[in-house]
């Protein structure tokens, strides 16, 4: 039988900043919604044509979740009818990086996959 060897990795604290933020950004929907606020403050049916496929009951709730958070604003604008907009607070601005390392790294591997299939 072979020993099984220790992590060398420290265990998660309990409320571990890793499991939070994870629990904040790795929601369906959640980095598409972060994509498109980064760019500038959207409305409700801006975001919801920015992104495919998503139904405006399953957008209304993301939104309240991240307003809930910190990392989304909502604001009210003073027209008639009125309107809203949604937009990054400096917190969720600080997620962004995040964002653009995953896409950077799904474009690998969807270059990746193409190179595979092209075999």
């Amino acid at each position: 039988m072979v020993a099984r060897r220790k992590s060398k990795v420290e265990p998660h604290p309990s409320g571990c900043p890793l499991d939070k933020c994870m629990g904040i950004i790795g929601g369906a929907w959640t980095p598409n919604i972060i994509w498109f606020l980064a760019g500038q403050p959207r409305r409700f049916s801006e975001l919801k044509s920015d992104i495919e496929g998503i139904s405006a009951k399953m957008l209304t709730t993301r939104l309240k979740k991240l307003e809930s958070e910190g990392i989304v604003y909502r604001e009210v604008m003073p027209t008639s009818p009125p309107t809203v907009e949604y937009s990054l607070t400096e917190l969720g601005q600080e997620l962004q990086p995040a964002i653009d390392a995953i896409v950077s790294v799904g474009h690998r591997l969807k270059e990746h996959r193409n190179g595979l299939a092209a075999q």
